[in-house]
């Protein structure tokens, strides 16, 4: 079942008589629970892309619908309860407040999504239940990253949207938080959307939708994509 549709969706940035098209006449469809890997170099248009599907971000044109409603027609404050209802964010750099317990900081989004998940349930979820009074500096990068993603799954999104996930992790660690995506895709039902450069990681993807210069150049479905433990890393 469809729960994400690009139709001819641009992003321009003006700056006089000056115009860049980040994102190029974009169209594609995601399907609900699959494992998605948005391929590209930097500068490809993946990040703008993952922007507007977070709805962190508007397009110039075209129409982006979740669910079936139009996010690109929303206004900033229909926008900000989307994200805070339908979408979940784990980035590079885990972003996690210093000053919380690992519990508080999973705690949190209690107060801004209406469906939370208990925080504790996700937390051993991502098998750190034995940190829960630790503060973010007394844990590695790779626990650090498995609390940002248990935050995210606390929102109970439909969508975990992952801006190079592993990109500040070693590969060991990396492919930790890749099985745990994974799973999330595979066992819980979650969208999983990964903007990545790392090839090892498409391999891994039920899609990899390839982006240059703005425009979609391919999208992949793979039948028989591999599991983590397969990719030579």
């Amino acid at each position: 079942m469809s729960i994400v549709r690009f139709e001819n969706v641009s992003r321009i940035y003006r700056s006089g008589d000056h115009e860049l098209r980040a994102l190029d006449r974009v169209s594609f469809t995601l399907d609900e629970g699959k494992f998605v890997v948005i391929l590209g170099p930097s500068g490809a248009g993946k990040s703008t892309l993952l922007n507007l599907l977070g709805g962190l971000d508007s397009p110039s044109e075209g129409t982006i619908t979740v669910s079936g409603a139009d996010i690109s027609k929303l206004t900033d404050n229909e926008l900000a309860d989307y994200r805070a209802s339908a979408v979940g964010f784990v980035f590079q750099f885990y972003n996690l407040i210093p000053t919380l317990t690992v519990y508080e900081n999973v705690k949190l989004v209690s107060e801004i999504s209406k469906n939370a998940l208990d925080a504790k349930e996700m937390i051993g979820r991502v098998g750190l239940l034995d940190h829960l009074n630790n503060f973010p500096s007394e844990l590695s990068g790779g626990e650090q990253q498995r609390i940002s993603i248990a935050r995210a799954l606390c929102k109970n999104p439909k969508i975990l949207l992952c801006d190079e996930p592993t990109g500040a992790l070693d590969s060991g660690t990396g492919v930790m938080v890749l099985k745990l995506l994974l799973d999330m895709a595979r066992n819980y039902g979650k969208t999983i959307v990964i903007v990545t450069h790392n090839q090892n990681i498409a391999k891994m993807a039920d899609v990899v939708i390839r982006v240059k210069n703005g425009r979609i150049r391919s999208v992949e479905e793979q039948a028989a994509p591999l599991s983590a433990d397969e990719v030579e890393w």
